[in-house]
């Protein structure tokens, strides 16, 4: 994805959060949260000195991007949740999913009890994930509302097994979102890089984007 987005003339910063680096030791792991990641997102901003930016987050990393859109003081003009978990105020990565998943990652912390291992085949840079961060729940003020586009990919090739399907009737529901549907299976960014990256491109979803609705 990287490569697309810069050659459009983007500015892209690829984040690996805490507990999930290649050197980092077990201590680290374990004791890594959604609030380790939220801030690991802040530091990028507050370090770049970046305003209006776009955030994305695949699968957890929707938790992470609400997070920290929350905290951020009107530094992120849109996020993106690639078939990615959407939370409120209280939820977790957790209770959020689906038994199916509330299983696997269970079974895949019983190794450790702190990192849940990752899937065997794929990507072999994948690391075990810290366990915490999909337990603790989300911390929200509602400054969510106020970030001007919010946008959801619903990645339907794989409608049998994904958490998702409810989490899509709710945004479709909300004035506040915009709901896409892409044809893939959950790691749209590698089945189909170009389409996703037509989509985070694609500056006429700015000109169709819903007002915000006003807080009472």
């Amino acid at each position: 994805m990287v490569p697309l987005l810069e050659r459009a003339g983007h500015t892209v910063h690829a984040l690996t959060l805490t507990g999930l680096r290649p050197d980092d030791d077990e201590a680290t792991v374990a004791t890594a949260n959604l609030d380790t990641h939220a801030d690991d997102v802040l530091r990028l901003l507050d370090r770049a000195g970046i305003t209006g930016a776009t955030l994305v987050g695949h699968s957890y990393g929707g938790m992470v991007i609400s997070a920290a859109a929350d905290r951020a003081a009107g530094r992120v003009a849109r996020m993106v949740h690639l078939d990615a978990y959407v939370p409120r105020d209280g939820e977790s990565c957790w209770s959020s999913t689906t038994e199916r998943f509330r299983e696997v990652f269970a079974a895949g912390a019983a190794a450790t009890g702190y990192a849940v291992r990752p899937p065997g085949g794929g990507d072999p840079r994948r690391r075990p994930h810290p366990l915490a961060s999909f337990l603790q729940a989300a911390r929200l003020t509602g400054a969510l509302a106020r970030v001007p586009r919010r946008e959801f990919v619903y990645c339907s090739g794989w409608e049998d097994r994904t958490p998702f399907a409810e989490l899509r009737g709710r945004l479709l529901a909300d004035p506040g979102w915009r709901v896409h549907d892409l044809p893939t299976g959950h790691d749209a960014m590698r089945e189909a890089p170009d389409a996703v990256a037509a989509l985070l491109l694609d500056e006429r979803n700015a000109d169709a984007a819903r007002p915000v609705p006003e807080e009472r």
